[in-house]
């Protein structure tokens, strides 16, 4: 359960620490989507090859001669899985750096509830992965507290399903991906993403950002909004089922939700308010076997 209780840690804290991250993006309101993106993605390159380069070169020697062991079948499923996975994040990047800054930040929030139902349902179909009667029961109770915010504008719901549905997918393709380093995958995904991002970047191109404001808050969106809570949330799957971190992202709409009222501002109905409570008591009930064996252990 020690082992157990680790892996729960980084995927609440991956969650949590994603729930702030409408505050630097809305700060570089200012500056388009796409040039976010590209600059998100370039320094996180930087940043994570430094990581892996001096501090974890022992687990890239492990994960190429595990790749130089293993049948040209296996590696071209692996080759693919990372092709995948890789499309999927850098779109779901995209259409949450835009929704925050061009739809709402309750678009962007909502996607984050609207995710965890169909990572937890394509974790049941695709991967086998077990539904007892109480996660049934809490999904329904999730479901039934996002048809309460399903109430406003068809366009920020569309957005939130395009970016729930992409990230979704990503976690669900990650899970399957057992064999191999989680931050050797992860800096795998971000080059390939620059390579392909680079051919737009090009042809976009018309001026190199210089202002410390600018990259200062870049930094922090790569090392502390990407790297660390990808990474934790690809350590968690190897000791948690896709389903379980798809309902612990539940905690991320209620923080973001949390920022847009008290640090936005934004305004907060009744409704709304009894919605995000009742998604709060779900993720509890799904979670209820796990937290009840933590506590347990712990008194033992």
């Amino acid at each position: 359960m020690k082992s157990k209780s680790r892996y729960l840690l980084a995927a609440f804290l991956s969650v949590a620490i994603w729930g702030f991250f409408s505050i630097p993006l809305r700060n570089l309101k200012a500056f388009p989507s796409e040039e976010i993106l590209y600059y998100r993605i370039f320094t996180s390159l930087i940043v994570i090859w430094l990581a892996i380069l001096l501090f974890r070169r022992k687990y890239l020697k492990q994960d190429l001669q595990y790749y130089r062991s293993i049948l040209p079948r296996e590696r071209r499923i692996i080759i693919w899985q990372i092709v995948g996975a890789t499309v999927l994040l850098t779109l779901n990047w995209y259409t949450f750096i835009y929704a925050v800054n061009n739809v709402s930040l309750k678009s962007a929030a909502f996607a984050y509830m609207v995710c965890p139902l169909i990572t937890a349902f394509g974790g049941f179909l695709i991967l086998k992965e077990e539904l007892s009667k109480i996660k049934l029961i809490s999904l329904g109770i999730a479901l039934l507290s996002i048809l309460m915010l399903a109430t406003g504008s068809f366009i920020e719901v569309l957005w939130s399903v395009i970016i729930a549905a992409l990230y979704a997918f990503y976690l669900i393709i990650q899970r399957k991906m057992q064999h191999l380093d989680k931050l050797n995958v992860l800096a795998l995904q971000i080059t390939l993403a620059v390579v392909m991002m680079l051919p737009f970047y090009i042809y976009q191109h018309e001026g190199f950002p210089t202002g410390v404001w600018f990259w200062s808050h870049i930094t922090i969106i790569a090392v502390v909004f990407t790297v660390i809570p990808l990474f934790l949330s690809l350590y968690a799957l190897i000791g948690i089922p896709s389903s379980t971190l798809g309902i612990i992202i539940y905690l991320n709409p209620i923080i973001a939700f949390a920022v847009a009222v008290l640090y936005f501002d934004e305004r907060i109905s009744v409704n709304q308010l009894l919605a995000y409570l009742i998604l709060l008591f779900a993720v509890f009930l799904f979670n209820w076997n796990l937290i009840k064996d933590i506590f347990t252990f712990k008194r033992k």
